[in-house]
């Protein structure tokens, strides 16, 4: 394969081909029926097409089109079944694989960032890259200490690739829509777009790693690889083994899944609480099932790429745990006030209560239940309900507003929820509620727990069992 596409005018033409060649099969596909082949089969093979072209494209790019693509196929959950068939392979495909960038360009990166004498730092280094993403690829190597490394390297005009795309995407935003049912897809090019000079700064990349990966030393749930080096457009972390959940998603056993779907939901809380950032890029490539470091242990969830962070510095904002708790109380009225309050209603309209209260039920389902059990068919019945022009949830839906605040903290959470019924993992999503976002518990419920963590604590550790009594001083 040749160097990443530079020129606007080439790239621009790759992405006009997708919504022609969209229309293009749909011609191809009338002919096909009208030659008496039955409408499933042609609408099979449509599909098929479609999907082999829009992975190929989007993964050639790489840039802010293979970001797209990544984007789009944690929702694929939401597709019908009979589309999603298809579609599922080409989009998932994104989360771990594209076409390599060629060896001379990445020793060309290497002695541009890291000097004539890279190989110097380097036991070992695999020419084969061992992943390849949006802006980026990856390559097993040893560092110089003997450290097993992950070496990441920037692709050369990323940047501009990445701004190429997303701008030239927007444009096919009403084409490429249909794809995800109730789901309005120029927002989420938008919210891409504001992210590209984060994304493409390794150094921030870098200190949101360290900051994870210090807080989650040792923690028995959640690996973070730390920060071994980096300079410019090449990071270095250390190296972790394991699963993709990609693999697990397609393979794994209920098991694994379901504890890879408790470990996500379990990161996905507590991340803010603990570090003030959120992992903004939760599609199945960046999360890894570990092995047992001895037997008969847990498995733990590896965490990858911190290109993406929204910077919470009090944990996620108290207005979604107590909106939660209203709705599940089912206080309209408080509901509704609260979100009037943070802008989710404009002061222009006004909306029933008990109405806002009906649309948000079956969404916060999983948080209503003990243990809740994420499907394909859950998220379709979502999307299918809002998506419908005709339902009262699309009506409320539309009047509804998402304020710039909460964009992305939305965008990830319901980019969770799309991976976690791609898992089919059954999880305890309330335990996760109650002890990382705040207001999810009353007052009194928080004061309770605080107690008894302190408790926890000042007896170090659990309750010891009961034993027989000692004299004093014995």
């Amino acid at each position: 394969m040749s160097d990443l596409p530079r020129k606007a005018v080439t790239r621009t033409a790759k992405l006009a081909a997708l919504p022609l060649g969209f229309a293009g099969r749909a011609t191809w596909g009338l002919g096909k029926r009208i030659g008496g082949k039955s409408a499933e089969i042609v609408g099979r093979e449509l599909q098929q097409r479609t999907a082999e072209q829009l992975f190929k494209v989007l993964g050639e790019l790489k840039g802010g089109a293979m970001k797209f693509g990544q984007a789009m196929s944690v929702f694929e959950s939401a597709l019908p079944e009979e589309v999603a068939g298809p579609y599922r392979a080409a989009l998932t495909k994104l989360q771990e694989a594209a076409p390599p960038m060629p060896t001379r360009t990445v020793h060309a990166v290497l002695t541009e960032r890291l000097g004539d004498q890279w190989r110097e730092l380097f036991l070992e280094f695999d020419e084969k890259p061992a992943a390849a993403a949006s802006i980026g690829q990856v390559h097993r190597a040893v560092w110089h200490d003997g450290r097993e490394v992950a070496v990441k390297v920037q692709y050369p005009g990323a940047g501009e690739a990445l701004l190429s795309d997303l701008t030239q995407l927007s444009r096919f935003a009403r084409l490429l829509g249909p794809l995800i049912p109730g789901m309005d897809i120029k927002p989420l090019i938008s919210e891409l777009r504001d992210r590209v000079s984060e994304e493409l700064d390794y150094e921030l990349e870098a200190s949101a790693q360290r900051e994870h990966a210090a807080e989650f030393a040792d923690d028995p749930d959640v690996v973070v690889p730390d920060v071994v080096h980096q300079r410019d457009q090449v990071l270095v972390t250390e190296w972790i083994d394991g699963t993709p959940l990609s693999e697990v998603i397609a393979d794994g056993t209920k098991e694994e899944r379901d504890r890879a779907g408790q470990l996500l939901a379990r990161f996905l809380f507590s991340g803010p609480a603990r570090t003030g950032l959120l992992h903004a890029d939760p599609h199945p490539g960046n999360f890894r099932l570990l092995p047992p470091e001895k037997e008969g242990g847990a498995r733990r969830l590896g965490v990858l790429d911190f290109g993406t962070v929204d910077r919470l510095p009090g944990g996620l904002p108290r207005t979604i745990g107590d909106s939660l708790r209203r709705t599940l109380e089912g206080d309209a009225e408080a509901v509704y006030a609260l979100l009037c309050e943070e802008g989710f209603v404009r002061e222009s309209i006004d909306l029933d209560p008990d109405a806002v209260l009906d649309y948000l039920l079956p969404i916060i389902e999983p948080a209503q239940a003990d243990e809740f059990t994420f499907t394909r068919a859950w998220m379709r019945g979502q999307a299918a309900r809002i998506a419908d022009p005709r339902s009262p949830a699309h009506q409320l839906g539309k009047q509804l507003n998402l304020p710039p605040a909460y964009l992305l903290i939305h965008r990830v959470t319901l980019s969770t929820i799309g991976v976690l019924c791609q898992l089919d993992a059954t999880v305890r999503l309330r335990d996760e509620l109650e002890q990382w976002v705040p207001g999810f518990l009353s007052a009194a419920e928080e004061e309770e727990l605080g107690e008894l963590e302190n408790l926890t604590v000042l007896g170090g550790g659990e309750p010891a069992e009961e034993e027989d009594e000692q004299p004093a001083g014995a």
